[in-house]
């Protein structure tokens, strides 16, 4: 059951389509490198389809009714977009998940420091990571700073084309016999990812008994100063992510694909918001669910084990009149959900952890994973037969390409997604999402006819399941 390129079919409208579809993914992708961005974002996309904020409408104490659509933000980093149908809510919904945090280094909440005569800021790794990845690449520094007036800084430092950029340095290839003999994993110590960040001292009279005692460091934090008004303790209350500096870019002669840092899962989470706004009417109430956390687990208040989802579809269902807790567990259980990150991209390069049958090929369409998790399907949502029977179904009548497929071979690995949370309420959940090299490297690769197929097969879910 090999599946065709979807590219093979596209008429010069779909490729156009395509095309379009493609540029507001990559300045997507190239502006929004950290989930808080990606909810300012999303929003924004929403509020010029017409989506209300939810606390406004509560706020008003005003009803909902069918053809609403509001929006609701958690913390910044989780983003839930509504649009009401005309069928009882109770019926349930069609709901599209997907998460925006992406591999990353974080800074610790003491950074700074200086050695060698060099400024540096300490790093803790978040997610899976190569740490040898990070090393003698160009890095941007993205984020806030949360002063204790209360007032928060964006920190945003070499993306654009003028700005400096950061580094983390490598052992010299002269040098590195030791190193080069060591496992992968540990060539590189992850506590010695330090951001090279400054290398020039601040001018001082050396018997002038208040000169600092680390003068670069002291000249990095006097020019944070002077940009950003913070000091040096106000990185106690920060989030600054080390994320690769530079945009997202057009890859192959042909163009074909995308290079960009945080496709996982950015690349499922942008064509599920534009499915979800491009949708005007639907029968079953349609729901896009972006959140945080993923990547270490889904944990925390931003992860998709806290109770944002359900409190929000609480809120909603008692504002719409349906307010009896029996009614909200029933609409949970009778949800229909596309669960949507990325998927391992058959690479020939290592075609060994693959089993070609059940890979996912560049350029083939959407990914159905009907199960993920790890040495026998170890905490995977693995979804039922009739489940997957209804979603063949909705992809063929509306001339979506999709393959289904498994991360990589038997016990070469694994991995798992938001899928069995959602899926303890007892809807029906399946994994889906968009086939990625290099997946959790600073650079990762997608095919653009996997994108546009994602979002057709994203919004034909919303319209007919």
């Amino acid at each position: 059951m090999e599946r065709p390129c979807a590219w093979k079919k596209y008429t010069p409208q779909q490729i156009e389509e395509l095309e379009e579809l493609c540029r507001g993914y990559k300045q997507f992708l190239s502006e929004n490198k950290t989930e808080r961005l990606c909810v300012k974002a999303g929003i924004k996309m929403a509020e010029e389809a017409g989506y209300v904020n939810l606390e406004t409408v509560i706020a008003e104490g005003r009803a909902l009714k069918a053809g609403d659509k509001v929006y609701a933000a958690n913390h910044g980093k989780d983003l839930m977009l509504v649009n009401l149908g005309t069928a009882p809510l109770e019926q349930g919904f069609n709901i599209l998940g997907a998460h925006v945090d992406s591999p990353r280094l974080d800074l610790k909440q003491n950074p700074a420091f200086e050695a060698g005569d060099m400024a540096y800021l300490d790093t803790h790794y978040y997610g899976g990571v190569k740490s040898y990845h990070w090393v003698a690449s160009p890095l941007a520094l993205v984020g806030v700073i949360c002063k204790k007036d209360g007032t928060t800084v964006d920190i945003n430092i070499g993306d654009k084309a003028d700005d400096p950029v950061f580094t983390i340095s490598d052992l010299l290839i002269h040098l590195s016999s030791e190193q080069m003999a060591k496992p992968a994993k540990d060539a590189v110590d992850a506590e010695i990812l330090d951001v090279i960040v400054g290398g020039r001292p601040v001018k001082f009279d050396e018997d002038d008994k208040d000169a600092p005692k680390e003068p670069v460091k002291q000249m990095f934090l006097d020019i944070l100063k002077e940009q950003y008004d913070v000091e040096e303790e106000d990185f106690l209350s920060a989030e600054i992510e080390v994320v690769p500096a530079g945009p997202a870019r057009d890859m192959g002669l042909d163009r074909s694909m995308i290079l960009g840092y945080g496709h996982d899962d950015r690349v499922c989470a942008y064509p599920s918001m534009l499915a979800q706004i491009n949708v005007a009417n639907v029968e079953r109430t349609s729901i896009t669910l972006i959140v945080d956390k993923e990547e270490i687990g889904s944990v925390g208040a931003t992860g998709m084990t806290s109770r944002f989802f359900e409190n929000t579809v609480a809120e909603i269902m008692t504002l719409a009149g349906e307010s009896s807790p029996l009614a909200l567990r029933r609409a949970l259980a009778r949800s229909r959900m596309l669960s949507s990150d990325v998927s391992a991209g058959f690479d020939p390069g290592y075609a060994g952890k693959f089993e070609t049958k059940n890979a996912a090929f560049m350029g083939r369409g959407l990914c159905f994973n009907k199960y993920t998790g790890s040495r026998g399907k170890g905490g995977s949502n693995d979804a039922d037969a009739e489940y997957v029977a209804l979603i063949r179904d909705i992809m063929d009548e509306a001339g979506v390409d999709f393959q289904t497929c498994e991360l990589g071979r038997v016990n070469a690995g694994g991995g798992g997604t938001i899928a069995y949370i959602m899926a303890e309420y007892g809807m029906n959940v399946i994994d889906s999402g968009v086939a990625v090299l290099s997946m959790h490297a600073l650079w990762e690769v997608a095919n653009k006819a996997d994108i546009y197929e994602a979002y057709r097969g994203y919004k034909a879910f919303l319209e007919r399941a």
